[in-house]
């Protein structure tokens, strides 16, 4: 059995649709369906046509762990994708448990049975750094939801001498991709420029900010399959794959940035001619924003993992191409 966290969620969902296309039919979806008022739409939508032999809310699979309900089970990998994801949410207690604690107790469970772990950390732990090496120096995160996943990282680092085991930490840049709707606010730009541009005509982007001109803010933008496939990869998942330990926690980007209007103009190349409107920067993002992202990949190179990524302009194909038409 394999063992998808946040299994209907965006990048969690997509992983176990890849999973599917690679042969994988045997896994535990786990995750909480619970409406949320940053959510706007339900999660659930994202697993219609996904097959998986087992459903658990995230309470529940917390709680078999802790009772040993899960001993029995035989369990290749672990691909831990369930965190609270909004980088807006200040509750730092509920933060810490969602993305700390509940991460250590998967880590725990791994490690005390030899099974590969892999989980999403983020590049939100770089923060206000405009280096993007996993050292400590760039480490710098802006929210508490970087921060948990910091101690985190911290948490891996620390106990790797230790580790029998494969433990992948994969900090994501800005992934975008199908399967998205549901993340309100959350969601990609290419999610929200993609809406304006169908219902106005017009995508709204900031204005200049963090000492970038209208438009020219640089993100490093990956497509979700991508970090599908990193994760099957270091989970030893990948057809024909022969299995090697892992101990490591890398960027998982592209390695090059592309502006917010090199993305406007690929939606437009799907979507069909607008207009770009540049919009006052939100004072509630003040100090919480990344002007700019680019992952450094040789860490991610140095741990085994050498494919090359999808293009900007190829992925949004693709992830239009894939979503229904509304």
């Amino acid at each position: 059995m394999i063992i998808v966290t946040g299994g209907a969620g965006f990048i969690g969902s997509n992983l176990v649709h890849e999973l599917n296309r690679a042969g994988e039919k045997k896994i535990l979806v786990v995750d909480n369906l619970a409406p949320a008022p940053n959510l706007s739409g339900p999660k659930f939508l994202n697993l219609a046509g996904a097959e998986y032999s087992d459903y658990m809310d995230k309470r529940e699979f917390r709680a078999a762990l802790k009772a040993g309900d899960l001993e029995s089970e035989s369990i290749r990998a672990i691909l831990h994708q369930g965190a609270c994801s909004n980088t807006l949410e200040d509750d730092g207690r509920y933060m810490m448990d969602n993305n700390f604690t509940y991460s250590k107790e998967l880590l725990h469970f791994a490690l005390a049975r030899r099974i590969p772990l892999v989980y999403a950390s983020t590049a939100a732990t770089y923060g206000a750094s405009t280096s993007f090496t996993e050292e400590s120096a760039n480490e710098r995160p802006l929210n508490v939801y970087g921060y948990s996943k910091l101690v985190f990282d911290n948490y891996v680092r620390r106990l790797m001498p230790e580790m029998k085991s494969t433990v992948v930490g994969l900090r994501y840049f800005n992934v975008y991709g199908p399967r998205e709707q549901h993340k309100g606010r959350m969601a990609s730009v290419i999610h929200h420029f993609t809406r304006q541009l169908k219902d106005t005509g017009v995508i709204r982007m900031f204005e200049g900010s963090g000492g970038y001109a209208d438009g020219e803010q640089r993100r490093d933008f990956v497509f979700v399959k991508d970090l599908a496939r990193i994760n099957m990869f270091f989970a030893g998942l990948l057809p024909g794959q022969s299995s090697r330990k892992v101990h490591a926690v890398v960027n998982a980007g592209t390695g090059e940035a592309r502006t917010f209007k090199a993305v406007a103009e690929a939606l437009m190349k799907v979507h069909g001619p607008g207009k770009i409107e540049y919009i006052p920067f939100p004072g509630d993002l003040k100090n919480r924003y990344q002007h700019y992202t680019q992952a450094d990949v040789t860490g991610l190179r140095a741990a085994g993992y050498t494919d090359s990524f999808t293009a900007l302009e190829n992925g949004v194909q693709q992830t239009f191409a894939e979503e229904p038409a509304k």
